[in-house]
């Protein structure tokens, strides 16, 4: 299997790719730099921008532009021209917690995690994002990642990298709400870490596992069905795009990787692609 590195962006935490299907674009994060990646798969151009905060994730946005889940809250943002507007700051502040992993479901509403930044408790939560209104779901949460929903959208899946499992929720798409949380996925003996993940039109889960060196695919009842290696060891997010949803995005880290391994490692920090012989799900967008 041939995996191409198709934009060396030399991203210290390469996070959160996201097909645009309206622009035939990917877009993705540098959560630390901080930058917003934009690929456009036809031609091989990069275009980058500096937001004005770090991000944990974003989601094309219906209005226009991106909704970002920043250091500092909620806000819309167009990269382009550079149009900021806050929605809400939900997090607490004294627990030194920030935004994380996010994604919106088809009706429009964006979902993200927080993560706790101390690691003294989980002070982490879920929020969803409905036309401007924010409200918690879920808390107990370590260090968020991994949303995305099964295909028919009747499961959320969620995953809490510091505990090393995924879990899933029963969801209700016209409510916009979740049952109990329960563990999809125990991956404490499996290398690395459950981080970004994605659904495919199959149903089966991919999680990038960070630090793992590959990624991982589960079938609907949490079985492994097979992994794919990877050329650098921190995957961080994976996604489907490109025609008919065919092409696997990767984004990947250098975030603390000792220099013998960084110069070991070619790929690391730059956005690679590959077919895994499946394709994905459209993304969709938040609905201002």
């Amino acid at each position: 299997m041939t995996v191409t590195c198709v934009a060396n962006t030399n991203d210290v935490l390469g996070e959160v790719p996201r097909w645009h299907a309206g622009e035939n674009a990917l877009y993705w994060i540098d959560a630390f730099k901080p930058a917003v990646h934009r690929l456009d798969p036809a031609t091989g151009a990069v275009e980058s921008w500096t937001p004005p905060e770090k991000l944990g994730s974003f989601a094309p946005s219906a209005g226009g532009g991106l909704i970002i889940a920043g250091r500092n809250g909620f806000a819309l943002y167009d990269p382009r021209s550079g149009k900021f507007e806050r929605i809400a700051d939900p997090e607490n502040k004294a627990e030194e917690n920030i935004l994380n992993d996010g994604r919106c479901d088809s009706r429009g509403r964006f979902w993200v995690g927080s993560m706790t930044k101390t690691m003294k408790s989980a002070s982490g939560k879920l929020y969803r994002v409905d036309k401007g209104r924010v409200d918690a779901l879920d808390d107990d949460i370590w260090v968020s990642n991994g949303v995305a929903w099964s295909p028919d959208e009747t499961t959320l899946y969620f995953a809490d990298s510091h505990v090393h499992t995924i879990f899933a929720y029963d969801y209700d798409l016209a409510a916009g709400t979740i049952g109990k949380r329960r563990v999809f996925v125990d991956a404490k003996g499996q290398a690395g870490v459950p981080d970004g993940a994605s659904i495919d039109a199959e149903g089966y889960l991919w999680s990038a596992m960070f630090d793992g060196g590959y990624i991982a695919r589960f079938a609907p009842d949490g079985r492994l069905d097979r992994t794919v290696p990877m050329p650098v060891s921190r995957a961080t997010a994976c996604t489907f795009g490109g025609p008919h949803l065919r092409t696997m995005y990767v984004t990947t880290a250098r975030f603390r990787l000792a220099p013998e391994k960084l110069a070991a490692e070619t790929y690391a920090g730059g956005l690679l692609a590959l077919d895994v012989g499946v394709a994905g799900v459209p993304e969709p967008m938040y609905r201002p």
